[in-house]
């Protein structure tokens, strides 16, 4: 019976249980990483069924299950070992070959959860594959019984401060050092770690204080305060993340566990050791060529910036109207393409925020087209959407367009008018919409070659660049432009 709870399991607690609880789930995570185990934290729902209300998946090994079982009821009778830990408050570690999807054969542990006054109230699941759990029990005595202390410390809600580490991984190394800080055992990995700094000696049974590291600053300083300690250090030439995790427990001689009473007497710390060196020469390669390109287009916006003054100075002195006209326009068409490459230039992100950029255009179109006798208000409507930047330049020359076609033909003989740009976000494709209360087409546009350079580039643009379609129709008042265009997928073209 696999069924979602339907009532509110908290109420069933009273407040110190549910501290407890909470802090048995904030050492899950790093129980099950270190143990390289599934863990679940279940509570009796009634006579014949247990409720799981926590899951710890571990990141060190592949996981047993697809997806999390919280909020799932188990009828006991499926599962005798946990009935017998929430039942009769006994631990019953047992092995078997558990029925899941692939069939793959593990080691159940069931470990019971008592509140201050003993009483049974929760158990822990903890399930191993039956690779993982041999390997486990082929490792030194001295790893296994600090296996064990961990794992009773998660039971007494030890290990809240394990909820701020960083996860434990696959390829980290793992120490164990007893209470006089002599390394008692040293994984593969810990052991080619130490070996890039140079010890290439056999480092068990060496004092951690022999090592010329940072290891017996933090070691003192997590035992002294009983709380796990994160710290990124750098070791010679090489960027180091260490967590510490103090231990203290009773006499656990052999994995599974032996008595209850976790913090009876300090037993030493493990020490987990992450190299990040090459996440952070990356991450480093990263930053330099994103500021290199940030550069360019910054250089390329100013180059371009460059470009549009002279040709205004040309038009400025041109005596020809046309001449005038068309250098305008071309000024237009080169700042349009220079508001892309300004926000790339600030930006490390290259999906373009497009209500910014239209609002830009049409800051610009007002100060470098507008007549100073003409009051058309120009306004953005619409939600942030972003796009790629080969989208985002098109994009910004077809608005730009579409904007001087305004004011250059919907306003003639008016002094007054509005004009709006409308942008509506589809989820897979982008409408953008320019309305104006002019006087109209002369005649419908939409399906006939375009009458203007400006327009024949704006169809250019949808249709090839874009992908998508563009209409133009009359409206009451003025003219109507849609432009619909699939949305591309960042980072394709």
């Amino acid at each position: 019976m696999d069924v979602t709870e339907p009532i509110a399991w908290r109420d069933r607690f009273a407040a110190d249980e549910l501290s407890l609880l909470a802090r048995v789930e904030c050492g899950m995570s790093l129980a099950a990483d270190v143990s390289r185990a599934d863990i679940s934290l279940l509570i009796p729902q009634g006579e014949d069924a247990a409720l799981v209300i926590a899951q710890a998946f571990p990141r060190s090994i592949a996981s047993l299950y697809r997806s999390s079982w919280v909020g799932r009821s188990l009828a006991l009778e499926d599962y005798p070992r946990v009935a017998v830990g929430l039942r009769e408050g006994r631990r019953t570690p047992e092995f078997r070959r558990n029925l899941l999807s692939e069939g793959t054969p593990i080691v159940v542990q069931v470990l019971p959860i008592a509140n201050s006054a003993g009483q049974t109230i929760a158990v822990l699941k903890i399930e191993t594959n039956l690779i993982a759990w041999e390997r486990h029990r082929r490792r030194h005595d001295s790893f296994r019984a600090a296996v064990g202390w961990l794992q009773e410390m998660t039971l007494a809600g030890e290990l809240a401060s394990a909820q701020s580490l960083s996860p434990f991984g696959e390829w980290d190394g793992i120490l164990y050092v007893d209470q006089s800080l002599t390394i008692r055992y040293l994984s593969g990995i810990a052991n080619n770690l130490y070996r890039r700094l140079g010890y290439l000696t056999d480092l068990h049974g060496k004092h951690i204080g022999d090592l010329n590291t940072k290891d017996e600053l933090l070691v003192r300083e997590a035992m002294q305060s009983r709380a796990c300690q994160e710290h990124e250090v750098l070791e010679g030439s090489r960027y180091w993340t260490r967590k510490v995790v103090p231990l203290w427990g009773a006499d656990v001689s052999r994995w599974p566990f032996g008595s209850r009473s976790p913090r009876s007497t300090p037993r030493g710390a493990l020490i987990m050791v992450h190299d990040e060196t090459e996440e952070r020469e990356k991450a480093l390669e990263l930053h330099v060529k994103s500021t290199m390109i940030k550069e360019v287009h910054h250089r390329v916006k100013n180059n371009l910036q460059t470009v549009a003054s002279i040709l205004r100075m040309q038009s400025r002195r041109s005596a020809d109207s046309e001449v005038q006209t068309q250098l305008s326009e071309a000024v237009n068409r080169i700042l349009a393409v220079a508001v892309i490459h300004e926000f790339l230039s600030h930006d490390d992100d290259q999906a373009i925020n497009i209500r910014d950029v239209c609002q830009r255009i049409v800051t610009q179109t007002q100060r470098a087209a507008l007549a100073p006798d003409k009051q058309i208000a120009l306004r953005v409507q619409g939600p942030v959407i972003h796009l790629p930047s080969q989208q985002a330049t098109a994009c910004a020359l077809v608005i730009n367009e579409l904007l001087l076609n305004c004011l250059e033909h919907a306003f003639t003989g008016r002094e007054q008018g509005n004009v709006l740009l409308q942008l509506t976000d589809q989820g897979d494709q982008v409408i953008i919409e320019v309305l104006d209360d002019g006087i109209g087409l002369a005649e419908p546009a939409d399906g006939g070659a375009p009458s203007s350079l400006g327009l024949t580039i704006v169809r250019t643009l949808v249709e090839s660049d874009l992908k998508g379609q563009f209409t133009m129709a009359r409206a009451d008042p003025g003219t109507r432009v849609v432009i619909r265009f699939p949305k591309e997928a960042r980072g394709a073209g």
